[in-house]
C-alpha cells in the first residue's frame, strides 16, 4: 500500500524507519513525505526509496495516490490533517494525542466515520500483546477482584526539549490550543494504557476528573503532574508522571486487585504478576504494529487496535487538563539543576509518582510539600 509521511523529523523519523521496515517486508510504499522543509538525502534511510516531497499535503495525497497518511505533526495540526486525508478516501494512522482539545477531538473522529475511512490512533502500548494477556489474568481472577489502577512515569528531559518546536512546553499559541504536558504527550501513553486495562476506554466510561499540575520549568505546560479518573465501574485510574525525575527510570501502570497486583512495564512490553500464596511471576510478550495492523484492517478486516473511540476516555483527560487552571509553578527551593546537567530535578519526586501508582492518591494527598490543595474536579 502506498503511504504518505506528514512529519518525518524528531518522532516522525521513528515512522520513516518503520515504514522502510515495512517495505522491506513487501507490505507498504513510501510514496510521500510531507515537511515543510524538504529531508535531504542524508535524512532518508537507507532502503526508503526516492518519495516525492511536498509542503502541500493534501496536493501529495493526490500525486501519490497515498492509501494511508501517517501524520506525526505539531498536535494543533492534527484535526485539520486528518480531515484532509479522510476527505481524500486516506485511510490514518494518526499520532498520539489525537487532538489538543474533545472537541477536535470529536471533529476528528466524527468526519473520520462519515467518510468511511480507517483510523488508528499511535498508542503503541496498545498493540503489547500484554494487554489482552493481561486482561485474561483478571477476568480469570488472578488478582481477585480488580480495584483500580494506577500509573506511574518518572523520566527526565533537559531544558533544550521545551526549545525543539516553537509549541513545545505550551499550552497554547497564537490562540489554538496545544496542550503539551507530562501526561498528554510524553507520558500519555501511561494515561490510555491504565484507562484500557481498567476496562473503560470510552468517552462515557468518564464520571470524574481530578488533577494537579505543576511545572519546574520555565514553560506553560504541566512537567510534574498527576490525574485521578473517575469511572462508571466505580473503579478509579491515578497516573502520576514527571520529567523530572531525579534517576529516570521505565514508566509502568500497576493494576490493583483484592488478592495482588500486575505491573506492566509498556515500553518493554514486560509483566510481574504478584498475587497471594504464588511466588512472583514475570512475563514478557510480542506487540503487534499499529501500521501493520492498520494495512491488516484494509486487506482482511483484522480489527483495528486502537480506534478513535478507543480513545475517547483519554481524550476526555486531555480536555480536562485543557480546563485546568495553568500548571503552577514549583517554588525555587523545590527544584535544582544537577552539576553538569541542562535539566530541571524536583528532590523526591520519583518515589511521589510511585506512591501514586501504588496508592491511586493525589500528590496533595501524599503530602507533597510543594502540591497544592486539590485543583480541579470536573
Amino acid at each position: 500500500m502506498r503511504i504518505v509521511l506528514a512529519g518525518a523529523r524528531g518522532h516522525g523519523r521513528w515512522h520513516l524507519d518503520n515504514i522502510r521496515r515495512l517495505q522491506h517486508k513487501g507490505i507498504v510504499h513510501l510514496a510521500g513525505i510531507c515537511e515543510l522543509t524538504p529531508l535531504t538525502t542524508d535524512e532518508i534511510p537507507d532502503g526508503a526509496g526516492t518519495p516525492e516531497q511536498s509542503a502541500d499535503f493534501g496536493a501529495l495525497l493526490d500525486s501519490t495516490g497515498a492509501r494511508i497518511a501517517v501524520v506525526c505533526t505539531p498536535i494543533p495540526t492534527h484535526t485539520d490533517l486528518a480531515l484532509t486525508a479522510a476527505g481524500k478516501g486516506v485511510h490514518l494512522l494518526l499520532e498520539k494525542p489525537p487532538a489538543p482539545s474533545y472537541d477536535g477531538f470529536r471533529r476528528m473522529a466524527d468526519g473520520v466515520a462519515a467518510a468511511g475511512t480507517a483510523c488508528q490512533i499511535g498508542f503503541q502500548s496498545l498493540g503489547s500483546h500484554a494487554v489482552p494477556a493481561i486482561r485474561e489474568m483478571v477476568a480469570e481472577g488472578a488478582i481477585g477482584e480488580l480495584v483500580g489502577v494506577g500509573g506511574a512515569g518518572a523520566w527526565a528531559r533537559p531544558e533544550t526539549y521545551y526549545r525543539r518546536a516553537p509549541w513545545a512546553g505550551r499550552r497554547r499559541m497564537d490562540g489554538v490550543d496545544v496542550v503539551d504536558g507530562a501526561l498528554t504527550n510524553p507520558l500519555a501513553h501511561a494515561v490510555a494504557t491504565g484507562l484500557a486495562l481498567n476496562g473503560t476506554t470510552r468517552a462515557e466510561d468518564v464520571t470524574g476528573i481530578e488533577t494537579e499540575l505543576l511545572r519546574a520549568n520555565d514553560i506553560e505546560s504541566d512537567d510534574t503532574s498527576c490525574v485521578r479518573v473517575g469511572t462508571t465501574t466505580g473503579r478509579r485510574v491515578t497516573v502520576a508522571a514527571t520529567l523530572c525525575a531525579e534517576r529516570p527510570g521505565d514508566p509502568y501502570v500497576l493494576v490493583h486487585g483484592t488478592r495482588g497486583r500486575i505491573t506492566f512495564w509498556y515500553k518493554q512490553d514486560r509483566v510481574l504478576l504478584q498475587r497471594a500464596d504464588h511466588g512472583p511471576e514475570e512475563y514478557e510478550f510480542g506487540r503487534t504494529d499499529l501500521l501493520e495492523n492498520l494495512v491488516d484492517h484494509l486487506t482482511d478486516g483484522t480489527p483495528l487496535l486502537v480506534p478513535p473511540d478507543a480513545t475517547g476516555a483519554f481524550m476526555k483527560v486531555v480536555e480536562a487538563i485543557r480546563q485546568a487552571p495553568d500548571p503552577a509553578p514549583l517554588p525555587a527551593g523545590a527544584w535544582h539543576r544537577p552539576p553538569g546537567e541542562d535539566r530541571r530535578v524536583v528532590p523526591g519526586v520519583d518515589g511521589l509518582v510511585a506512591a501514586c501508582a501504588d496508592t491511586l492518591a493525589l500528590y496533595s494527598e501524599l503530602g507533597a510539600p510543594w502540591a497544592p490543595p486539590k485543583e480541579v474536579s470536573t
